[in-house]
């Protein structure tokens, strides 16, 4: 991305509602709240190209967090985040600052609703178009549906070549794809 500024950033968890789950499920995957049984996806928006970069992580650990977006993210740039602890500490390389949820949602031009719009069309094109995600493919899910955002001005045509052109070169086995050692045969 190296994202200039100004940057929003956000985390999600991405699975399904325990209410949507068969009693023997829910007690096999549910063992807590909030974010228990479910996957974390961090996202970056550049306010200024309107790019979004999204990546599925393993926890919400400070290390993490900034880790990701030092990697992602120029040194001095206007960074936007919500009240996570773990982005305390980022003032020292951005320009950091934060709403509380809490209390507000707005503060001028402070504030993280353009990523926390990406989530609302991936978690809807996650639940109208493809239903069940598995954690294994959920980055395939995020390249795509980033892709549409990112791409989201251009027509059909555009779309289209971009898509060819960054696919050229590459080769998917079905190995891959299943993420398995071995194709099962019959």
């Amino acid at each position: 991305m190296g994202g200039t500024g100004p940057v929003e950033a956000d985390e999600t968890f991405i699975g399904g509602l325990a209410r949507n789950m068969h009693k023997e499920k829910k007690e096999e995957k549910i063992h807590g709240t909030g974010g228990v049984g479910k996957e974390l996806v961090v996202g970056l928006l550049d306010r200024e190209t309107g790019n979004v970069r999204v990546t599925h992580i393993e926890n919400r650990k400070r290390s993490t967090l900034q880790a990701h977006v030092r990697e992602h993210v120029t040194s001095g740039a206007a960074l936007y985040t919500d009240e996570l602890a773990s982005y305390t500490g980022l003032d020292k390389d951005y320009v950091h600052q934060f709403v509380n949820h809490a209390e507000e949602y707005v503060r001028g031009n402070v504030h993280t609703n353009g990523i926390e719009n990406f989530w609302a069309l991936l978690k809807r094109g996650i639940k109208g178009t493809y239903v069940s995600v598995e954690p294994l493919h959920l980055f395939r899910y995020l390249d795509e549906q980033a892709f549409r955002y990112n791409e989201r001005k251009g027509n059909d045509g555009d779309r289209f070549v971009e898509a060819v052109t960054s696919a050229f070169g590459r080769r998917l086995t079905y190995k891959e794809l299943a993420g398995k050692d071995a194709i099962p045969t019959t």
